[in-house]
C-alpha cells in the first residue's frame, strides 16, 4: 500500500460533516479532529510553522528553494457533506477493478451500466464504501494529495520550486469555506482547488449559487374542530415545491442547465422549513429563478391571507469564469502539466462550487483540479488510487513550472 493511499484511508476514518444548521465557525467541532492531525503529522515532516487557527482553517508556507518561480496555492476542505451519513466510514479496497458489480452490502450495489464513471477507473484499484456512509473522497482525495506533496517536497529539496501556500478550510460543503480565508497569510498569485472529480479535468466555469430558507406558518387547530380553520404547515410546504418549475429539478438537468435542489425539509402542523439551493451558470436565468422563489412567497401569503411563508435568500459564490479568462495562463499552466503527465486536459462546467469561487472573487484567482474521486455525496462515492496517484504529480509539475 502507498503512503497516499495510508493516508486517505486514515483521513476518511475521520468524521468531519458540517452542518448548515449552525451559525458557528466551524460549523462543527469534530472538523478540528482531521485538522489537528494534519497539523501534527505536518510538524512531524519538519514545517514547524504550520498551524491551526481558531476558526477551523490549516495553514502552511513552504518557503522556495529557488529564485524566478511565482509563488502558488492549493486549497482543499477537511468537511464532508451532510446529505448522507458520515460515520463510521469502513472503506474497502478493490484491486484492479475490471467493470464487474460492486456488491456494497447485501442491498447496494453500482455497476458501470448505472454508474458510467465506473468506466473512468477499469484496471485501476478503488476505494469503495461499505455502503452506509459516504466514503469523504471529497474532498479528502485533495487533503491527502496535498499532504503528500508537502511530504515529498520536505523528502526531495532539490525539487526547485517557488514559495507554495496550503490551505485546508472547513465547512466548504454548507457554502462557507472561504468565509474566513486568511489572504494576509496566503500570499500566493493564484492557487488550485484540488477538488474535483477525474484526474486531469480542469475547471474554472462553476454555478452561480444561493441558498434559501422557507418558513411555513400553519394554524394548528384540533382536527376535530378544524374545518375552514386549519393551515397545515407542511401541506404549505408541499404546495411551495409543486410551485417550482419541474424542469428545474437537478435530475433533469446537465451541463450548463441550472436547477432548484430541495436539501432538506423539516415540517409540524404548526411550522415547518424547506432549505433549497439554486443554481446556475447564466447570471440572468440565476436572478430569474429567485425571483420565482419570491414570486411564489407572495403569491401563497396572497391566497392565505396572511404571512404563511417566509423566505430568506443568501447568494453564496458566483461563476468564476468572468475572473479567470482574462488571465487564461493560469488554466494553460495546468493544461500543459497534465499533458506532461501523460494526459488529455477535460474542461467542463462544474455542476457545483467550490472555495475557489469565493476565494476568485476576492481576488485569489482559483480554478480546479480533478483529484479522482467520483460519486461524491453519497453511499456510491468511490477514489481511484492511481488517479490520485497522477493528481499528485500534476501538482509536482505545476508547482516546478510555475
Amino acid at each position: 500500500m502507498t503512503r497516499l493511499t495510508a493516508r486517505f484511508l486514515k483521513y476518511v476514518k475521520i468524521d468531519t460533516q458540517s452542518d448548515p444548521y449552525v451559525a458557528s465557525t466551524p460549523s462543527t467541532e469534530k472538523q478540528k479532529d482531521l485538522s489537528r492531525v494534519l497539523v501534527e503529522e505536518l510538524h512531524q515532516m519538519g514545517y514547524s510553522d504550520a498551524f491551526l487557527d481558531d476558526l477551523g482553517y490549516t495553514y502552511l508556507k513552504i518557503e522556495k528553494n529557488t529564485d524566478g518561480i511565482t509563488p502558488i496555492g492549493f486549497v482543499s476542505h477537511v468537511d464532508t457533506s451532510f446529505d448522507a451519513p458520515g460515520h463510521p466510514v469502513n472503506p474497502r479496497l478493490i484491486e484492479n477493478y475490471q467493470g464487474d458489480d460492486i456488491k456494497l452490502n447485501a442491498t447496494l450495489s453500482m455497476h458501470p451500466n448505472q454508474f458510467p464513471s465506473l468506466h473512468h477507473v477499469i484496471g485501476d484499484d478503488i476505494i469503495v464504501t461499505d455502503g452506509h456512509t459516504l466514503l469523504g473522497a471529497d474532498d479528502k482525495c485533495g487533503v491527502a494529495e496535498m499532504m503528500e506533496l508537502a511530504e515529498i517536497l520536505k523528502e526531495n529539496p532539490t525539487i526547485q520550486h517557488g514559495d507554495i501556500y496550503l490551505c485546508f478550510t472547513p465547512d466548504e460543503e454548507i457554502g462557507r469555506g472561504a468565509d474566513h480565508f486568511n489572504y494576509e497569510f496566503f500570499k500566493a498569485s493564484y492557487a488550485y482547488t484540488m477538488d474535483g472529480s477525474r484526474v486531469g479535468e480542469i475547471e474554472y466555469e462553476n454555478f452561480n449559487a444561493a441558498h434559501a430558507w422557507v418558513r411555513f406558518i400553519g394554524k394548528s387547530i384540533h382536527p376535530g374542530a378544524s374545518k375552514n380553520k386549519m393551515v397545515n404547515a407542511s401541506h404549505l410546504a408541499f404546495e411551495f415545491h409543486q410551485l417550482l418549475p419541474k424542469a428545474l429539478d437537478p435530475s433533469l438537468t446537465e451541463g450548463y442547465e441550472g436547477f432548484n435542489h430541495l436539501t432538506d425539509i423539516k415540517s409540524t402542523v404548526d411550522h415547518g422549513e424547506s432549505i433549497y439551493i439554486i443554481r446556475n451558470h447564466d447570471m440572468a436565468l440565476f436572478e430569474k429563478q429567485k425571483e420565482t422563489f419570491q414570486m411564489i412567497v407572495a403569491f401563497l401569503n396572497q391566497k392565505y391571507g396572511y404571512e404563511a411563508v417566509q423566505l430568506t435568500l443568501k447568494d453564496t459564490y458566483y461563476n468564476m469564469a468572468e475572473k479567470i479568462k482574462p488571465r487564461f495562463e493560469i488554466i494553460e499552466k495546468a493544461m500543459d502539466a497534465i499533458k506532461r503527465c501523460g494526459l488529455t486536459p477535460i474542461t467542463s462546467p462544474i455542476r457545483g462550487g467550490t472555495d475557489g469561487a469565493r476565494l476568485t472573487y476576492e481576488g485569489l484567482l482559483c480554478p480546479n483540479l480533478g483529484t479522482g474521486g467520483y460519486q461524491f455525496h453519497g453511499r456510491y462515492e468511490f477514489a481511484s488510487i492511481q488517479q490520485m496517484e497522477k493528481a499528485l504529480e500534476i501538482m509536482l509539475d505545476i508547482i516546478t513550472h510555475a
